[in-house]
């Protein structure tokens, strides 16, 4: 492990002792001492690069403040525009900023951009009674307020997530500080059935980068090896990424549930990073809040073994790294300017490339998703519902291998970072999985196009063309 890691790891663990003691104080405690404690963190960490995460927040805060009914696309336009400036200050000559900076920048970008977002939800819902002339009551959701610029620095610098997430919303961060009853809200139980396995997946993780190091793919040496040594490398490289983040994303929720921080009841369906999806009145004594069973839903990032047996490349997404897959559905996939379901993703990961660096890597292997989606689409679609109940269960089996390959093969752009390290790799093992997923997407095209269904729903009136495209 390198000296970021272990870091990293320290701020995590520090961080569930500190949850046990903020879960029980009142708002402001919960409010300022959270907030002096990740202030506090990211100056030991970032030293004078925290300017770079101030100058966001308050550029943020003024846009808006200056336009409250428009604010969510000025502010996803500004903290992504410095994002740039960020990652361009080599370039220009100035400091470069610490790893952990970037960490904390990222996640502010997130929190920022959705901050904007429900402040221009509320001016809208604020607008519409006026324009009524009644209240329609509180909105799941919806802001009481707008935030101060004193509350918009304490959400921002709060440490629960701050370099590792979840990321979670001013709605759920409120949540918290207003939690009714929070001695009722469990926390110890569930931190140790969420904990038991990181320390299994932090030996794996030890082991299996020690045995495969990601360094020896960057050595002449390696591409000398027989092409199966070369296909099966990736395999090694991805289980240590999955081990390694399976522990930092196990440790920051056990962070959270120690504070009881993104806990609701059961009955309100929370989603990760969105919060409840149903009201849920709160308890109105220690007694009923005590029989709730609450859920840590909200602040879910990672679904270790839907993850890794999940069949679908679509499905391994949506497993990981929840809370942030959450953002990027609700603010970019949703306003992406596109119809199509493959080119609404390939915006999607063309964006979330951009938010994890510049780096060609991460392009390489984001802009490789849609292909697999689209291939698999086609080619269910076309084959799986013509076989036989055996037939569909080894065409899972078949289909669930394939997919991790296809995320082995992504993985090593995502690590290997550079166009030429990344190019050099996939050419060895001859661009496996772009070519398998092309000739996928070719064969379900072809045979989608030859089935009976297919030629009779296209011979029909062409007056239902609108009413289809609606429902997809």
């Amino acid at each position: 492990m390198s000296p970021e890691e272990w870091t990293y790891l320290v701020v995590l663990l520090i961080s569930i002792p500190i949850g046990f003691l903020f879960k029980k104080a009142g708002p402001g405690l919960k409010r300022w001492g959270a907030a002096a404690v990740g202030l506090g963190l990211t100056l030991f960490t970032c030293g004078p690069h925290t300017l770079h995460s101030l100058i966001t927040i308050l550029g943020t805060w003024a846009l808006i403040q200056a336009q409250p009914c428009s604010c969510h696309a000025l502010a996803l336009a500004w903290t992504f525009s410095y994002l740039l400036f960020f990652r361009a200050l080599s370039l220009l000559g100035l400091p470069t900023p610490t790893p952990f900076t970037n960490a904390v920048q990222l996640l502010l970008t997130l929190k920022l951009v959705s901050l904007a977002s429900e402040v221009q939800d509320l001016h809208l819902a604020q607008r519409k009674e006026m324009a009524s002339g009644f209240s329609k009551g509180p909105n799941l959701g919806l802001l009481p307020d707008v935030p101060s610029l004193l509350e918009t620095l304490s959400y921002s610098y709060c440490y629960v997530g701050i370099m590792t997430g979840p990321f979670f919303r001013y709605r759920t961060y409120l949540d918290w500080l207003e939690q009714p009853f929070p001695g009722a809200v469990p926390s110890l139980r569930p931190l140790l059935c969420r904990a038991w396995p990181a320390p299994l997946f932090g030996l794996l993780f030890l082991l299996s980068s020690h045995l495969f190091p990601l360094e020896a793919v960057r050595e002449d040496a390696f591409y000398a090896r027989p092409l199966p040594d070369r296909l099966f490398y990736m395999i090694p490289v991805f289980f240590a990424f999955r081990m390694r983040f399976y522990v930092a994303w196990i440790a920051a929720e056990c962070g959270c549930i120690a504070a009881g921080f993104g806990a609701y009841p059961v009955a309100a369906k929370a989603r990760p990073g969105g919060g409840p999806t149903l009201q849920c009145p709160p308890p109105s004594s220690l007694e009923k809040a005590a029989s709730v069973e609450y859920n840590y839903e909200t602040i879910r990032n990672i679904d270790c073994y839907d993850t890794d047996f999940c069949t679908r490349v679509r499905e391994g997404m949506r497993h990981w790294n929840m809370t942030v897959q959450w953002w990027l559905a609700q603010y970019i996939y949703k306003s992406a300017p596109f119809r199509s379901y493959v080119l609404r993703s390939a915006w999607t990961m063309l964006l979330s490339a951009y938010w994890h660096g510049l780096h060609p890597g991460y392009y390489l292997s984001f802009l490789t998703i849609p292909l697999c989606l689209a291939a698999e689409d086609q080619l269910v679609s076309a084959l799986r519902g013509r076989l036989s109940p055996g037939g569909q269960r080894v065409w899972d089996w078949v289909h669930w291998f394939l997919k991790m390959r296809a995320y082995d093969y992504m993985c090593m752009g995502f690590v290997l970072l550079s166009l030429g390290d990344t190019l050099r790799y996939w050419a060895s093992v001859y661009f496996c999985i772009h070519i398998l997923a092309l000739v996928a997407l070719g064969l379900g095209l072809a045979l989608r196009g030859a089935s009976p269904s297919r030629r009779k729903t296209a011979s029909q009136p062409t007056s239902l063309a609108p009413e289809k495209l609606r429902e997809e």
